[in-house]
């Protein structure tokens, strides 16, 4: 399994940069390697890369998220199976390290073939960070935000639900 890590400061506040990380259908608009993202429900999503004519789609399961701490996922896929992480840390008031970690399962025929080199995928993580470095400074605040939680893929939304009221509905008319 290769392993790519890549760190960037980004000129905003923590929650800042984590919640515009959370608007996954914004990615197109930096990321120049992501053409189209769909949140098919909370903790699933559905992808669509590609550099030139090549694309490729799969979709990911978000199985850890925290406000202003982490996005974890893993693909659905099992070819090429990947996972990652992006973790956000205060460094100053208004400043903050974005650290994106994946892992990408690559069969040894098919790699050669078809899959970047592991140098190759770390230089585009690398851009990728910086095109998100200047979108958001350029912002200056996020487009929108989700500040639930995802544990073990399940969703728990930051409101709790009110409680239900016990008074029996009536039929209207």
């Amino acid at each position: 399994m290769d392993t790519i890590e890549e760190t960037i400061e980004v000129a905003v506040p923590v929650r800042t940069a984590y919640n515009q990380w959370t608007q996954f259908k914004s990615f197109p608009r930096f990321m120049s390697t992501v053409k189209e993202v769909e949140q098919v429900r909370p903790a699933i999503t559905h992808w669509v890369i590609g550099c030139g004519p090549v694309r490729r789609t799969f979709r990911t399961e978000i199985v850890r998220q925290h406000p202003d701490s982490c996005v974890a996922w893993q693909s659905l896929q099992r070819r090429p199976a990947h996972r990652g992480e992006v973790s956000f840390h205060p460094t100053a008031a208004d400043r903050s390290r974005v650290t994106v970690r994946m892992e990408v399962q690559r069969h040894r025929a098919a790699a050669l073939l078809t899959g970047p080199s592991s140098a190759v995928m770390r230089r585009v993580v690398r851009n990728e960070l910086g095109r998100f470095k200047e979108f958001i400074e350029g912002l200056g605040q996020e487009s929108g935000a989700w500040r639930g939680s995802i544990h073990n893929g399940h969703v728990r939304p930051t409101e709790p639900e009110p409680p239900r009221s016990r008074v029996a509905r009536w039929p209207v008319g």
